[in-house]
């Protein structure tokens, strides 16, 4: 591979992000593959597993551990990078017709599969080194979760609603944090997997309608298409059902006053997300999606406080 190869960047990547910056060239396909130069995405991964966590920390009247907090964002940017690139190799001849898409690794053969596969495995695999340095019930659970990630990158082939099987995965973690901090499942954190599945499907749609007219050539499916020009009316009733099942994980767990206050904090950002952003501007689009993790630090910061309080 050449030089100029190597350092061609992804067209959706912020331009000057520490990878293009700092890695060295040869390394920087790989970070791409991972979507290193794009972080929303380990964000959103780690969100349910922080959210679930404080939860269960709250409940139990003490704050959540720094070193399970530490391992759950390794882990998400880990079991992230290992599902984009696995993702992207199913997907590369699907990516090389899409605009947004085809500078990816490889597409644009910057990579090779063979190359490709082995670092998802690397990546997978330390992922599992760090799960299991924890309880049993969190490891099984865990793995729990591998058909339905394995599943998503097929589902825009077979169904309108591929959002809806990256949200059974990308909300896996609801559960397994519940279970790092008290060995077992209970009711709160399957109330929080359903919200974040319709929170997932939300924001997921606005950022599909980047690719809708990419989409409608090549066959691809997702509910961005199928919502249309009713999408902000779709995405506001899943963040609603989103709050009202947040709302009643909070009452589950018995959480305080502060997680109610974060919980609507989290609400006015989806509302505001809604009020702004135009679905036929990739920019806004996009600009919207990432704002998600603002949305998960307000959220986050009132569970913690409720389990200081």
């Amino acid at each position: 591979m050449k030089t100029e190869t190597l350092d061609a960047r992804v067209a959706d990547a912020p331009a000057g992000n520490w990878v293009d910056t700092w890695l060295p060239a040869r390394l920087r396909p790989f970070a791409r593959l991972a979507r290193w130069d794009r972080p929303i995405g380990f964000w959103l991964l780690m969100w349910p597993c922080w959210w679930s966590a404080a939860l269960a920390s709250a409940a139990a009247g003490a704050p959540p551990s720094i070193v399970s907090l530490a391992l759950f964002f390794a882990g998400a940017v880990l079991m992230r990078g290992a599902g984009c690139t696995y993702n992207d190799i199913l997907d590369r001849k699907i990516d090389a017709h899409v605009e947004r898409t085809r500078s990816r690794p490889l597409p644009s053969g910057q990579v090779s599969v063979e190359a490709a596969m082995l670092f998802m495995l690397a990546q997978a695999f330390t992922a599992l080194a760090i799960l299991l340095t924890f309880n049993t019930t969190t490891i099984i659970v865990a793995f729990c979760s591998l058909g339905i990630v394995a599943l998503y990158p097929l589902a825009k082939r077979v169904t309108d609603y591929p959002q809806v099987v990256l949200g059974l995965a990308f909300s896996w973690g609801a559960l397994v944090g519940w279970t790092s901090v008290t060995g077992a499942l209970a009711v709160a954190p399957f109330l929080l997997y359903a919200g974040n599945i319709l929170w997932t499907v939300g924001y997921d749609t606005i950022y599909a309608h980047q690719d809708k007219r990419d989409d409608a050539i090549i066959g691809v499916r997702s509910t961005a298409r199928l919502f249309g020009e009713h999408t902000k009316r779709a995405v506001g009733g899943c963040y609603a059902l989103t709050i009202a099942l947040f709302a009643a994980a909070l009452y589950a767990a018995d959480a305080g006053l502060a997680a109610y206050i974060g919980l609507a904090a989290f609400g006015a950002h989806l509302a505001w997300q809604i009020a702004r952003v135009s679905t036929e501007d990739p920019a806004s689009c996009l600009a919207a999606f990432k704002s998600n993790r603002w949305a998960g630090w307000l959220l986050f910061a009132g569970l913690v406080a409720a389990a200081f309080i």
